[in-house]
């Protein structure tokens, strides 16, 4: 069957506009809106741009520092100076755990679990807490 001019540029049009639809679908990401945007909840990455996002539950893993275990077997206060420089360190080391992580995998922003899931538009996320714990531990 031949095709007039006409139908052929329309056809050829056709095919185009889905490859172009189809391209941009297999390359959109994802991006948090500015007004949902808090920098306390993500640790790395960037919110207005990501592919593949991981979430972390933060506290475990300070906990789970030598330096915070520390702070539980000697009873330290709140209070104290010995107490904030082992928190420091312990919160550190979890920041150090989750930048070299994400470098290291294909995660490309990593937030506080249950972020990502309670934006307007929820963002599903792997939690890569137990291999951040792994990383933390002496």
């Amino acid at each position: 069957m031949r095709f007039k001019s006409k139908n052929r540029i329309d056809v050829h049009l056709l095919v185009c506009a889905f490859v172009v639809s189809a391209t941009s679908l297999a390359w959109a990401g994802h991006v948090i809106p500015s007004n949902e945007i808090d920098s306390n909840e993500i640790f790395f990455g960037n919110p207005s741009s990501f592919e593949k996002p991981a979430e972390v539950d933060v506290e475990a893993v300070i906990m789970a520092t030598p330096e915070f275990k520390e702070i539980k077997k000697k009873k330290l206060d709140r209070g104290t100076g010995r107490y904030w420089i082992l928190h420091s360190q312990a919160t550190n080391r979890a920041s150090k755990a989750i930048s070299n992580y994400a470098t290291e995998t294909e995660y490309d922003l990593i937030a506080n679990v249950g972020y990502l899931g309670n934006l307007e538009a929820p963002i599903e996320a792997d939690d890569i807490t137990k291999d951040i714990i792994k990383l933390v531990k002496d």
